[in-house]
């Protein structure tokens, strides 16, 4: 079986949500839950630099993170100014913290109904 890419672990990551759908946002792979976007991936788009996911972050994350570790994480284009978190996916990849990332995201953005259904 071959090794799973990072944008297949992310794909079930964000696909595992409730309710979640993947579309194309601007030409990359995005994640909805309704009609919101929770996540998004980069594939060197418009030219960046990197390979990346973004998810939406609480006040304060995205600064915390790319202060601790700015090889990692990063602010985004288009979207940075309003707190959301780029998370370099090439080299290693913590799992558990991309993981708890796109939770934390998809839990700003999901409605309150859904948000009973991950504690099932």
């Amino acid at each position: 079986m071959p090794k799973k890419t990072p944008i297949d672990r992310v794909r079930e990551l964000c696909l595992a949500m409730p309710e979640t759908t993947e579309r194309p946002s601007h030409g990359e792979p995005a994640w909805f839950v309704g009609k919101k976007l929770f996540a998004t991936w980069e594939d060197y788009h418009h030219g960046d630099p990197v390979v990346g996911l973004w998810v939406k972050g609480a006040p304060g994350l995205q600064e915390l993170l790319i202060e601790n570790e700015p090889d990692r994480y990063y602010r985004p284009k288009y979207v940075g100014h309003m707190g959301w978190i780029g998370v370099n996916m090439e080299g290693a990849v913590d799992w558990s913290q991309a993981a708890d990332l796109i939770r934390d995201s998809y839990r700003m953005t999901a409605p309150k109904k859904l948000l009973v259904l991950l504690e099932t």
